[in-house]
């Protein structure tokens, strides 16, 4: 049973402000719970159904219950919290994905499995990019969190003080399918509406873009979509 005091600390979660507080964040689904905890996310708290996840310390939940503390239309059969990990600095040499003001949950979560896909550790986000921890990010990645650092920093800050080179996925930049693209490189993806801002621009060495070959009207990509093609054409070598 699920007490009122455990819904409403849960159900706060939803809210970045409270997650930070309590530092605590929102798991659901047998699949992505066990991911998080076969790797190095420490365990708070595990509600699940009758018979579900038997071999951890559960607290069994109705359907009616899990369904109050669900942040999903369709609740899956358990919920997990886990302890929001002090985040890790150190960034290992490699091609890095940098991302300046993504604001979509489903965006950032997906951009999440293309780095776990693609061997890219560390994620670098500005501090305006949506909330790694945010329930939605996290059901978005099917775990991809657990092998992906992401780092919320100052892009200005952090761009200058990098040897690698700096491209920018940009609509008037040089057709990538030309472009003669370095394996060690910083590649930045911008905000879905307004693309890399003004500021990180600056920081910017070589503007790449990807050629539209249809007739459509269409104004762009999807920031998720473009970035699966450009990382790909990075790890062409």
């Amino acid at each position: 049973m699920v007490s009122k005091s455990q819904i409403k600390l849960i159900t706060s979660l939803a809210q970045k402000k409270y997650r930070q507080q309590n530092a605590l964040f929102v798991v659901e689904g047998i699949k992505g719970i066990r991911e998080f905890l076969d790797s190095s996310y420490v365990l708070h708290s595990l509600y699940a159904l009758e018979g579900v996840f038997e071999d951890q310390d559960t607290t069994e939940v109705s359907p009616a219950e899990l369904k109050k503390i669900s942040f999903l239309k369709t609740p899956q059969k358990a919920l997990a919290l886990f302890e929001i990990p002090k985040e890790r600095l150190e960034i290992k040499p490699g091609f890095q994905l940098v991302l300046d003001e993504v604001r979509d949950p489903g965006n950032l979560g997906t951009l999440i499995r293309l780095c776990d896909w693609y061997g890219i550790e560390h994620l670098i986000c500005s501090e305006q990019t949506v909330d790694c921890f945010n329930p939605k990010v996290v059901q978005a990645t099917m775990g991809s969190l657990t092998r992906v650092n992401l780092v919320y920093t100052d892009l200005e800050a952090y761009l200058s003080k990098q040897r690698l080179p700096v491209y920018g996925a940009f609509m008037d930049g040089e057709n990538v399918y030309r472009s003669q693209l370095p394996e060690e490189a910083i590649l930045v993806l911008g905000n879905e509406a307004n693309g890399v801002s003004a500021a990180v621009s600056e920081k910017i060495q070589q503007k790449i873009s990807i050629p539209q070959f249809g007739s459509s009207t269409t104004e762009s990509l999807n920031v998720a979509i473009a970035g699966a093609i450009l990382v790909s054409e990075f790890k062409r070598g």
